[in-house]
Formats: C-alpha cells, sequence, structure tokens
C-alpha cells in the first residue's frame, strides 16, 4: 500500500485511497481546473475540500504542501519516477497531468499554441477578471479608478479570446488544457454579475466557446468537485 504519511497534510485531510491521486481544492475557477482535467483524463483521484478560509488555507498543514496558501494543490502518488510527487499551483498541475498522459497538451507546433495561451490565461486572464470581480462586487467600498481600470482590460481580453476563437471550436487546435484554464474564469463572469457591464452578449464567439465547453460529460462533472455542499 502506497504510504502518505511524510506529507503532512495528510494529517487534516486524511486520505482514503492512498494510491491515487489527492487534490485538495475547491470549486474556484483555478480549483475546478484540476478536477476538469482529471475528468477528461479519466484518472483516479480523491478530492479533499479544503475552504478558502484561512484556519484552513493558512494552516501548517495545507502550507507545507501549498506554501503560497492557494488552491489547487495535488499529490500524485505515482510520479515520474514512481515515488510520490507534491504540486500546486493550477497551470503546472495542468502541464503536469498532460505530460503524464500525453493527452490534451497538444503535439508538435500545437503544444506551444497550448503553452501560450495557458500562460495568457494565468497572466492576464485570471488575475484580471479576479481583480474586476473584487472592485465590483465584492469589495466593501467603490473605488471608480479600480473598477474603470479592470473593467477595461477585462474587455480588451475578452476582445483577445474573442478574436482567437473566430472560425474556431477550440483556443489552441484541438480540446486541451489551454481550454481547461480559459473557460472557467470567462464563466466567473456569471458569478461577478459583470456580464452586462462588459458587453458580453457581443462576443459570440466567447458566448458560444463556453456553452460549448460547459456540455462536455466531464467538465459538467468536474466544475462541482470538490462539492462545497456535500
Amino acid at each position: 500500500m502506497t504510504d502518505l504519511s511524510d506529507f503532512p497534510i495528510t494529517r487534516k485531510w486524511p486520505p482514503k485511497d492512498p494510491g491515487v491521486i489527492q487534490l485538495y481544492s475547491f470549486p474556484t475557477p483555478n480549483g475546478v481546473k484540476a478536477s476538469i482535467a482529471l475528468e477528461e483524463l479519466g484518472l483516479p483521484y480523491e478530492p479533499h475540500l479544503v475552504p478558502l478560509g484561512d484556519e484552513y488555507v493558512k494552516s501548517p498543514e495545507f502550507l507545507s504542501l501549498s506554501p503560497n496558501n492557494k488552491i489547487p494543490a495535488m499529490i500524485d502518488p505515482d510520479g515520474p519516477d514512481g515515488a510520490p510527487i507534491d504540486l500546486w499551483e493550477s497551470h503546472t498541475i495542468l502541464t503536469y497531468l498532460s505530460e503524464k498522459t500525453g493527452k490534451l497538451g497538444g503535439t508538435g507546433r500545437d503544444r506551444w499554441e497550448v503553452q501560450k495561451w495557458l500562460s495568457w490565461q494565468v497572466a492576464g486572464l485570471g488575475p484580471m477578471f479576479g481583480q474586476m470581480g473584487h472592485f465590483v462586487k465584492l469589495a466593501k467600498e467603490k473605488v471608480p479608478y479600480a473598477q474603470d481600470r479592470y473593467i477595461g482590460e477585462a474587455k480588451r481580453l475578452l476582445g483577445v479570446i474573442d478574436r482567437q476563437l473566430d472560425g474556431r471550436e477550440w483556443v489552441a487546435g484541438d480540446f486541451s488544457i489551454a481550454d481547461i484554464a480559459i473557460a472557467p474564469w470567462l464563466n466567473a463572469l456569471e458569478f461577478y454579475e459583470a456580464k452586462e457591464m462588459i458587453d458580453w452578449t457581443s462576443h459570440e464567439n466567447a458566448v458560444a466557446y463556453v456553452d460549448r465547453f460547459y456540455a462536455r460529460p466531464a467538465v459538467q462533472k468536474g466544475r462541482r468537485i470538490p462539492d462545497p455542499d456535500g
């Protein structure tokens, strides 16, 4: 039997089956990247719900696996050399799972298209949409300058992805980890109640893309894992 006792996180979130991938996450746009990828790839895994409160994400056990105190994080008991490996940061997890299985990462020139758009999401779409969402919905006080800045940048980024999707079903050739990274952040506009302010419906390529993404059975399942409602 696989022994994961060297990982302190297993003391707070004990594995039922230490022989499968252990996922520590919460269903945010970043969190569901990992669960959707695992579902799409058909890899066995055990999800552990990590609520976003400081008592969880800043606990010594979670920090031992994810020193930046962010979800998702993961342990694969069957790492590249056959020994367990720990991973954190969603784009690293996506790339790892893709390379582990040889799927969803693109081949030849398409591999670098996937990596470009994966990097675009990590460096631009996620951070800017997240800041926009904070200032338009979650901030305790309104900051007009911040709202204008991030709404403007969100519109620009939405235009970038809408143009990329013109005549394409998926962002970088075949369905890939780039789509798994990007689509959940576009879908977050619903939660942020920001669709109208960035003129979502006029971006027809992006609208159709998100609908297409969420019609996939693996996405439908992975989008609520780990389930915060139990």
